[in-house]
């Protein structure tokens, strides 16, 4: 099998698409641009742009054989769509091969949260005797009291705060703009941060500018800090108090929804601060909820 050179000139325009204009993050964007790199492999000779229903729906077949999750399958399909639309968007093709592909149904699963309990004792176990302790606690904090995405954190410039009025801009999927409340405590964590450690973070403790373009999180070379290493942040400090859960970056996410829900917040408040486009998105919390109030009644109701 070979890569048509117009399939691999439409897939390297494509990844700056994904990237620039609809903000993906990076781990969405290597994702899809796999997907469509698999493709056209796929339609070996064959350029993408002369690609009928048919022949999408051929390939769809094909990687059904290998037993891929629903998910996977899923995200394949939405990121073949997306490819084909953009093209349609660049007048490449006349109509989109992919319009019509459905999605296959994806199991119903509850989103993984972590109670007040476990957030704390979390938080608590972040070492602060250096710099980037106390980085990683303002990041922490930030996480549980704002309900921000990972990349919306990552992306974070100092031209983004308004700690005045306890506010954060971020920029969600598809580059939507919000604002982030900020409880106090994450504030004062944060301005701590910036005061005083963030200037001790690089390794040569050289002075950092703080200009409206400047990344808020750094690493120890001076460059923004990426969402991986978030990850291995928060999985070093899980491991070392053996949290008998998977926590992950989004997980903080859930948190804070559930959080917010279960203590009355109105479905479309909670819609607005997590930047859900749809509040069927945000409704799965009240679900969430549900199931907890009812594991709390088996457990503490003697007639349960």
């Amino acid at each position: 099998m070979g890569l048509n050179k117009i399939s691999k000139s439409d897939l390297e325009d494509f990844k700056s698409y994904i990237i620039v204009e609809k903000n993906f993050s990076e781990h969405t964007a290597k994702a899809y641009y796999s997907d469509i790199l698999s493709y056209i492999i796929w339609l070996d000779d064959e350029p993408c742009e002369n690609v009928n229903f048919s022949k999408v729906r051929e390939y769809i077949h094909f990687i059904q054989k290998f037993n891929y999750k629903k998910t996977t399958i899923a995200r394949k399909i939405s990121s073949i769509r997306t490819f084909y639309k953009y093209l349609n968007r660049e007048q490449k093709i006349d109509t989109n091969p992919a319009e019509n592909l459905n999605l296959p149904k994806k199991p119903k699963s509850l989103p993984k949260f972590l109670t007040d309990d476990e957030v704390e004792k979390i938080l608590s176990n972040v070492k602060m005797d250096t710099p980037a302790g106390f980085r990683n606690r303002a990041i922490l904090e930030l996480l549980w009291a704002g309900g921000m995405r990972i990349s919306e954190l990552s992306g974070l410039n100092f031209g983004d705060l308004n700690l005045d009025e306890n506010e954060i801009r971020v920029f969600g999927k598809g580059a939507k703009e919000r604002i982030i409340l900020v409880s106090n405590k994450a504030k004062n964590y944060l301005e701590n941060y910036i005061k005083t450690a963030r200037p001790l973070i690089t390794k040569n403790y050289q002075m950092l500018s703080i200009s409206e373009d400047a990344p808020v999180f750094i690493n120890r070379t001076g460059f923004r800090l990426q969402p991986r290493m978030v990850r291995k942040i928060i999985n070093e400090i899980v491991a070392k108090i053996e949290l008998p859960k998977h926590v992950s970056p989004h997980m903080f996410r859930h948190s804070f929804a559930t959080h917010l829900i279960e203590n009355g917040a109105d479905l479309r408040v909670v819609q607005e601060l997590l930047g859900h486009a749809s509040i069927s998105n945000t409704q799965i919390y009240t679900h969430v909820s549900t199931q907890h109030l009812k594991e709390v009644y088996n457990e503490t109701h003697p007639r349960a």
